[in-house]
């Protein structure tokens, strides 16, 4: 059974940082493309980051670049986002995913790639 749970989230000011983290189970190959995903109230799901298991390829939304990063442990089981000098327009449910399908790198930061979700964990930024 594959599972993905997000944690991490929480309220912080502009400027401020959180670490989200996404335990991922359930996969037979380490080699996959795995990506984070914010949805605001009233906003379609955009893409954030993504990142290839198998060489650690990884793409940025242009909003993010230099201010967050992607990342995976050593066991490649946990998923990871750093979020630095996070701002109003940060504030969004974020949520992890995984496709287990042969992976184009960079991996996509496209939601319909991805098959698999977890179920979300909230990040509210104020000014």
């Amino acid at each position: 059974q594959v599972q993905l749970v997000e944690s991490g989230g929480g309220s912080v000011q502009a400027g401020g940082s959180l670490r989200l983290s996404c335990a991922a189970s359930g996969y037979t190959d380490s080699n996959y493309c795995m990506a984070w995903f914010r949805q605001a109230p009233g906003k379609e799901r955009e893409g954030v980051a993504s990142i290839y298991t198998g060489g650690l390829s990884t793409d940025y939304a242009d909003s993010v670049k230099g201010r967050f990063t992607i990342s995976q442990d050593n066991a490649k089981n946990t998923l990871y986002l750093q979020m630095n000098s996070l701002a109003p327009e940060d504030t969004a449910m974020y949520y992890c995913a995984a496709d287990r399908t042969p992976p184009v790198i960079p991996c996509a930061l496209r939601g319909y790639v991805y098959a698999d979700w977890g179920q979300g964990t909230p990040v509210t930024v104020s000014s």
